[in-house]
Parts: C-alpha cells; sequence; structure tokens
C-alpha cells in the first residue's frame, strides 16, 4: 500500500519521466497495463489525473488492449465506471486462493468473500477478467487447489494465472521447510488437464486462456517485443537494452526531481546473451520458437546450439514441427529445469 502523499506524488512526476523517456516522441500504443499492485487504491480524482497524463502523452490503436491490475480488498464500484467510461478492457485480479486460511498465510488483505465478489463485479462490468492463483502453500492439499480451480470456472473468468510459490531470499518465504509445501508437480499437472477440459488452452508456462483471450501485452514481452515501465520499480526494453527503475516512489522521485532518469540499472545484453534471453521467452510459450527469425536474427550457429542443449533432455520434453521448437505439455511442467541448461 502506497503510504499518505506518495500517489499524489508519483501522479505530479509521472509526466516527467515521460518527457525524459520519450524525448519529444507520441507512441502509439497496442496493449497498455496499468499494474504495480496497487492501480486500485487511487482515489477517483486519482484516477482521472492518470487517464489525462497517458491520453496527453500517447495515442492507442484502435482495438488497443488495456488491462488494469485490481485488488479485491479495494476494489469498487465507482473504478469499475471510471474503467468502464475510458478504454478499459481487461481487468487481472489477484485473487490468489478462495481458502480464508491460505490468504491469511499469504498475508493477503482481502478475504476469499470479497475475492468472489470482486470477480463478480468486474465481469457483470463486461471486462474481460483474468484471475491469479498461487499453489504449492504451505500445507495446501491437493482438494484444496482442486476447490480453488473448480470455484474459478465457476464464475467463467476469460483467463487464468497460475504461480508456484517459491521460496525466493528477501521473502517471508526464504527460510521455509520446503517439507511443509504443497506438491507444486501434481498441482500443476492437474491444472493443465482440468482447465483444458474447460476449454482453456494453455499459451504460456503460466497462463491459460479462452480462445481469442490470451493476454497481447504478455506475449509482447515473450516475443522479445519493446515495452517502456514507468514508475517506481518499472522496468523496460528496447532493442537489446533492458533497465529497471528505483523500487521506492521516493528514490525514483528523488532522480525525477533532479531532472534525472530514474533508472536504478541498465544492461545492454550481447548477441549471445540476447539470443539465449530469445530463447527462453519462446519456450514459455506453447507456440514456441520458430526455427527461421531466430536463424535470421542470431544465426545458424545459435540454433543448433540450442537444439543441441535440447537434445540433452528427453524427446517426450520437446518438439521441434511446422517451422517451431516449442516445449510439449510434460516439458511445461519441468520448463524451469531445461530454461537452466539454455541460459
Amino acid at each position: 500500500m502506497p503510504r499518505e502523499g506518495e500517489a499524489d506524488r508519483w501522479l505530479s512526476l509521472l509526466p516527467r519521466e515521460l518527457e525524459l523517456r520519450l524525448a519529444g516522441a507520441r507512441p502509439k500504443l497496442a496493449t497498455c497495463y496499468i499494474g504495480g499492485g496497487t492501480p486500485t487504491v487511487l482515489t477517483a480524482p486519482q484516477w482521472r489525473a492518470l487517464i489525462a497524463i497517458i491520453e496527453k502523452y500517447f495515442d492507442f490503436e484502435r482495438d488497443a488492449e488495456v488491462t488494469v491490475e485490481a485488488n479485491p480488498n479495494s476494489l469498487g464500484a465507482a473504478q469499475l465506471e471510471e474503467w468502464r467510461d475510458w478504454r478499459v478492457t481487461r481487468l487481472s485480479v489477484g485473487v490468489q486462493s478462495f481458502d480464508d486460511a491460505e490468504l491469511e498465510l499469504m498475508g493477503r488483505l482481502h478475504s476469499a468473500a470479497q475475492a468472489r465478489c470482486a470477480l463478480s463485479a468486474a465481469l457483470a462490468s463486461g471486462f474481460a477478467v483474468s484471475a491469479d492463483f498461487i499453489f504449492g502453500l504451505p500445507y495446501q492439499s491437493f482438494e484444496n487447489w482442486a476447490r480453488t480451480l473448480k470455484e474459478a470456472m465457476s464464475f467463467g473468468l476469460h483467463h487464468i494465472s497460475l504461480y508456484q510459490l517459491s521460496l525466493e531470499p528477501g521473502t517471508p518465504w526464504e527460510k521455509l521447510d520446503e517439507a511443509i509445501l504443497g506438491d507444486g508437480y501434481i498441482a500443476y499437472r492437474f491444472a493443465q488437464w482440468y482447465l483444458k477440459k474447460k476449454g482453456f488452452a494453455q499459451y504460456e508456462v503460466a497462463n491459460f486462456a479462452r480462445p481469442g483471450c490470451e493476454s497481447r501485452h504478455n506475449l509482447n514481452y515473450w516475443r522479445e517485443g519493446s515495452y517502456l515501465g514507468l514508475g517506481a520499480g518499472a522496468a523496460g526494453y528496447t532493442e537489446g537494452v533492458r533497465w529497471k527503475n528505483w523500487g521506492t516512489v521516493n528514490r525514483w522521485a528523488e532522480a525525477l526531481e533532479k531532472g534525472e532518469l530514474p533508472t536504478e540499472s541498465s544492461e545492454k545484453l550481447s548477441s549471445e546473451a540476447r539470443a539465449r534471453e530469445a530463447a527462453v521467452l519462446a519456450l514459455r510459450t506453447a507456440k514456441g520458437l520458430e526455427t527461421e527469425p531466430y536463424s535470421q536474427s542470431f544465426g545458424e550457429k545459435e540454433l543448433a546450439s540450442l537444439r543441441e542443449k535440447l537434445s540433452a533432455f528427453p524427446a517426450a520434453l520437446w518438439r521441434e514441427s511446422d517451422g517451431c521448437i516449442a516445449l510439449t505439455e510434460k516439458g511445461l511442467r519441468v520448463a524451469n529445469r531445461i530454461w537452466e541448461e539454455i541460459v
């Protein structure tokens, strides 16, 4: 949650970052994603100010996909009306679970009842709705996970994102005993089977959608497309250069107040590193990597190296056909291990 005054400070300085990043250009957006976990804490006047800023600096394609992340505990009717009257086409709701005990364990601020209300209100407002869920939680039984997915299906969602709990350094989970975690492999395998049965196609390792409801914004990431990130903690990428903004509003704001870009880190990838990253990103998707464009961009040597690395894995985990190299459904279950070998 932002501290008092942070949202207003962010809004006052966002145009300054846009002016520095765009240098007079006025891009036409195919997709726009307003995220960071807290968009729904903005008040109605703050939303109107943000919309005015976006409209001032960007044009939009006629069929642009505009997504807003929504937290169930702070999503209200006024916001839904504001978004419906603007350009928003999709909502991504951070449900995580329909089990109150699991939500409390994760430190979430919403209840299962609030999550249900948020999904119902978003769908009733006419948006395409995606929901996020987490599996592999401490003490999470297979029965609880199956109940969560079955309830998700009852809403008529358009898109679902599934993430396994990871014990990352610096998080509250880092010292957790792995022995108490739910079986992530079984949970993920069940989700692949069950969601397909319910009409959802797995188009990326963590994402499932009804036909035509895939996130175009996320697909741009996995196709190594350019993107502009704005605000504290945002990241961007263009032509082999990736960068990340300072992670706190204060540090981000301090840089802009000095007339500086709020960039914490920047890296220009070597041709080899870019080739490996492009391969990993493409192999996140069900379609996979298109061999001819990849070879044209990075050379036959890189393509041959990729094939050699993949050949070390069982044939059941990947395939090459119709000009594409892709992981199979089984391969997506162990994708992290395959990506490690490529990188």
